[in-house]
């Protein structure tokens, strides 16, 4: 009987001991949010910065320019960020974000991506790279049949969308030997809008800040519509994976592949096997395959559309270039893996775009023990570091007039005088980009091939906005106008 009536009297009052309950909460938690607050603004105090916002933090400021001129006041060598009231800068939300390319190599961390990294090594070797650039060459004169209609008519068109359908369709090719005819069927095909799909979520992720959240980001229709574009990308690759197994059971070397075909990027994930002959999971494999499809074809993509800017802004180097060019491919519409590095002025020009316009505009770590800075002030571990390589690019105590595009800062000469890490668009140490010699050449074959069948010219009325997302983008896309180049030129 006392148990019925101590029973029907908390059933009668559990409200307000949840009430109760919830209050105790929210006081635990936000006299933790005060003394951590406390603590990181008593570690930051030596490193100035713009004042917050005690809401938004620098918020504004970072959506507003935080890789163009709000961040350079403060950027020697070092400043503070705090994003909304509670969180410290932190870059690293952009990694969170590949959450449809499982824990790759872009993600992982500890023994497991230094057993990745070994595994996938022999993957980029130039033997491998070699078949790459036909297939390269592929696809870039599909884009540049394409463009057949704006040169007859001079209208001004936009780069970036052009360009990344013939990364994606060229990566594709490089990756799993698919042609997907994405360039001139990409609205029809499954997979290819769902990649689309995710890049463009990603991104859209990244600039909302409240989506930074995975719960909130889950619950809402943007996270709905991720996890239904993820679930397509997924099945194809993994339906890719289980036919491909099936072909090579009974093959036990890459050679006797090799006999009959060029390898292709899942060849070496299949065969990789580290020092117990243990190889990778088709999980393992699948989040390897989905990082380099993505991490990728957009980043190549950004590279190349401002190199294409960037020289169409530019027409006495744009010149040069044709004229070397067209020196070494002679009377040839493609490009062979010798001709790769016969063209060093076209190579110049390239970094030099990439100098101004790094297809990641900017890297993050959380540092795992306390950091001294060269200047000697110093911060603990736990924080998070946040690095602008367009800023480091910028820089103008290294570069002389840092905003002029000037390829001759990359002859042997100039770039012996310069730290090694003055120019990082791949990033820099253990962790840098395992796939730049493969992007590097894709430049060059897609810049090359261009530069042989059209001349660049800019349209002054359409100057790319550069904004800070993933992949270092234009908010207003890039535009420029060509015409055909004289065969006797």
């Amino acid at each position: 009987m006392e148990f019925s009536e101590a029973l029907l009297k908390f059933q009668l009052n559990w409200p307000h001991f949840f009430a109760v309950f919830c209050l105790v909460v929210v006081v635990y938690k936000s006299s933790v949010f005060v003394l951590r607050k406390r603590d990181a603004q008593r570690n930051v105090e030596a490193f100035p910065g713009p004042k917050p916002s005690w809401l938004f933090g620098h918020v504004m400021q970072f959506l507003g320019a935080w890789i163009g001129k709000t961040a350079l006041p403060f950027s020697p060598p070092a400043y503070f960020v705090l994003l909304f009231f509670f969180s410290c800068f932190s870059y690293s939300h952009s990694y969170c974000l590949f959450l449809c390319s499982g824990d790759g190599l872009l993600l992982s961390k500890g023994q497991k991506w230094f057993r990745h990294r070994r595994l996938l090594t022999p993957g980029f070797h130039y033997e491998v790279l070699k078949p790459y650039v036909t297939q390269m060459a592929e696809s870039t004169k599909v884009m540049l049949n394409k463009w057949e209609s704006f040169a007859k008519t001079n209208k001004t068109f936009e780069l970036f969308e052009q360009v990344s359908l013939m990364t994606l369709d060229s990566i594709m090719k490089c990756a799993f030997s698919y042609n997907s005819n994405c360039q001139t069927k990409g609205g029809t095909n499954a997979y290819i809008k769902a990649v689309y799909e995710l890049s463009h979520l990603n991104n859209f992720r990244f600039r909302t800040f409240p989506y930074h959240n995975d719960l909130i980001f889950y619950l809402s229709p943007h996270g709905f519509r991720y996890r239904k574009a993820a679930r397509v990308a997924h099945s194809h690759t993994n339906e890719v994976i289980r036919k491909r197994k099936e072909t090579l059971q009974e093959v036990n070397e890459l050679s006797r592949i090799q006999a009959k075909r060029n390898l292709d990027f899942l060849d070496i994930l299949l065969f990789a096997r580290d020092e117990q002959q243990q190889g990778l999971s088709d999980e393992d494999i699948r989040a390897e395959v989905d990082t380099f499809m993505f991490e990728g074809h957009d980043t190549t993509a950004s590279g190349i559309s401002f190199a294409l800017y960037c020289l169409a802004c530019n027409p006495q180097h744009q010149k040069i270039c044709r004229d070397e060019i067209n020196e070494v491919l002679g009377g040839k519409d493609t490009m062979d893996w010798e001709d790769l590095s016969k063209i060093p002025y076209t190579t110049m020009c390239i970094k030099e775009s990439l100098r101004l316009y790094p297809p990641v505009p900017g890297t993050a770590r959380r540092i795992t023990k306390p950091m001294t800075f060269f200047d000697g002030r110093t911060l603990p571990a736990g924080f998070r570091i946040g690095i602008s390589v367009f800023g480091i690019h910028r820089n103008a105590t290294v570069w002389e007039n840092p905003d002029v595009f000037d390829p001759l800062r990359f002859l042997p000469e100039n770039v012996s005088k310069r730290s090694p890490h003055a120019f990082v668009p791949f990033a820099a140490g253990p962790r840098n980009c395992i796939g730049q010699n493969f992007a590097m050449n894709e430049m060059k074959v897609a810049i090359a091939l261009t530069l042989k069948r059209y001349e660049l010219i800019e349209d002054p009325t359409f100057k790319p906005k550069i904004i800070t997302r993933l992949i270092l983008r234009s908010l207003n896309g890039i535009h420029i106008k060509i015409k055909p180049v004289n065969p006797v030129e």
